[in-house]
């Protein structure tokens, strides 16, 4: 890849002030991109970033904050839907209400502001959509039933996206990070019974004996979404450190 290869494209990426959002919008700014940083809090948005606030679950304001990077910009040529939520317990461990909340955000969100970015990637030469999943996608973890039911839903989405935009030149991919060393796994791990316990056993069930860093996300979102790439459509790309593919003798805990 070039330093520049995002020269004078505009991208959008939502949950873009902290965590794998950042990273990401870093990556792309570092490369050329003007990128605007949709987030609840934009806050902590990178510097040089558009921070736009609405949240994903608010279709007015999500037109709104896309409209005004559509103009800032002149344009969309990359959305990133990033924004996402966590929810721990098995099948019988959350309400109804917190099955519509995570789904919403993680699910439905993704649908929400990609159509109100459509307008302008279809206008671009360069469109592309690339979507947040996870590993539990792809292998059962204990005690994430809704969670991984709302990263299923974004591997299916994806797919199904592409195939239908993939006419207009739209390419539709994803990545499918393990856990990952941001500070939604911070808080999880913050309130186990054994903290250190627990960070070590996320450690260990990843073939590299380490968390995914957000930085190896970013690289491989930026790698899907950019021009180079544009015979990629489709693909879900796991940066998982191994978690679902490979089958090794556990490591030694680490502390």
């Amino acid at each position: 890849m070039t330093t520049a290869e995002f020269e004078g494209l505009a991208a959008i990426v939502t949950g873009g002030a902290s965590g794998i959002g950042a990273a990401t919008v870093r990556l792309l700014l570092e490369r050329g991109a003007h990128v605007a940083a949709l987030d609840l809090d934009p806050s902590g948005a990178p510097e040089g970033a558009l921070p736009l606030q609405a949240d994903v679950r608010d279709t007015a304001a999500v037109d709104r904050a896309v409209a005004v990077a559509a103009e800032r910009f002149g344009g969309i040529d990359i959305l990133v839907n990033n924004a996402g939520i966590g929810a721990a317990g098995d099948v019988a461990g959350n309400d109804d209400a917190e099955w519509a909340r995570v789904l919403d955000v993680n699910v439905v969100a993704i649908a929400r502001v990609t159509r109100a970015a459509l307008p302008h990637l279809r206008r671009s030469s360069h469109a592309a959509v690339v979507n947040t999943c996870s590993s539990v996608a792809f292998v059962g973890v204990p005690d994430r039933a809704l969670y991984s039911a709302s990263k299923g839903a974004v591997a299916a989405l994806t797919l199904a996206m592409a195939a239908d935009h993939v006419g207009e030149g739209i390419r539709v991919n994803a990545v499918a990070p393990g856990t990952a060393d941001t500070p939604w796994v911070g808080r999880l791990l913050a309130a186990a019974d054994d903290p250190e316990a627990a960070a070590v056993a996320l450690r260990g069930r990843q073939p590299l004996g380490r968390l995914v860093a957000p930085e190896e996300v970013a690289h491989a979102i930026a790698s899907l979404a950019s021009p180079l790439a544009a015979s990629t459509t489709g693909a879900v790309l796991r940066v998982d450190g191994g978690m679902t593919s490979l089958r090794v003798p556990p490591r030694a805990p680490t502390a």
